[in-house]
């Protein structure tokens, strides 16, 4: 989109990757209001606070089985930018998704696993590496803090239902946390390579077509 569209279409009131977001999920969920979430800790990282991310929201999805799906806002460019139009990718050109399996130990919402990704957005603005498609990541311990489960790192895929959009700002990847177990982090470890997470992913959704994760596999 060239900025004089850009101009014509939108105007600064208007949160331009936000909708575009918004757009992708109403694809898939339709008119159902999601469980949304701002900074966690109250304040924005921008003006201070700890958490980077402007907000995430939790739908309860059936498809499949039934889990709680995550994404955030924050990880691409959400508001009006005139200056961001004709970009390749939309700041950093992902926003984060996760899909659970419910938790016996959650009383309510997961709201631990939207501390994660706050994590993992912190690492990607304080040193200015994002994550891709086919990336993994060890936790150095399980995944949701001071619980015995064997899932103690993630691999990134894309979702396998958002895919990747075309926004204003760029492209934005969902780009989908995926819980492994110790046994596979090891094997990554071992030989960490793109192809070899590829492969992992693949031998995943053969069981797990959409990768949800669940906190009590072995």
């Amino acid at each position: 989109m060239d900025k004089a569209t850009y101009k014509n279409k939108f105007t600064e009131e208007d949160a331009v990757g936000w909708i575009a977001i918004d757009n992708a999920l109403e694809n898939i969920y339709g008119d159902t209001e999601p469980k949304h979430y701002g900074p966690l800790c109250g304040i924005h990282f921008s003006v201070g606070g700890t958490d980077p991310i402007d907000g995430a929201s939790i739908y309860d999805s059936n498809y499949q089985e039934a889990h709680k799906h995550l994404v955030s806002y924050g990880m691409s460019e959400l508001y009006y930018d005139e200056e961001k139009t004709e970009e390749e990718f939309s700041k950093w050109g992902f926003e984060f998704t996760f899909r659970l399996k419910p938790f016996k130990e959650d009383k309510g919402e997961p709201i631990w696993a939207i501390q994660v990704m706050n994590n993992l957005a912190r690492y990607v603005f304080s040193s200015g590496k994002w994550f891709e498609e086919n990336h993994f990541i060890p936790a150095n311990g399980p995944i949701r803090r001071n619980t015995e489960t064997k899932i103690v790192g993630f691999v990134f895929a894309v979702d396998p239902e958002l895919g990747k959009i075309e926004t204003p700002h760029g492209e934005v990847a969902f780009l989908q946390l995926v819980g492994i177990t110790e046994d596979e982090v090891e094997r990554l470890k071992a030989n960490p390579t793109t192809t070899a997470v590829e492969e992992l992913i693949k031998e995943l959704k053969e069981t797990n077509p959409l990768l949800i994760t669940d906190l009590e596999r072995k």
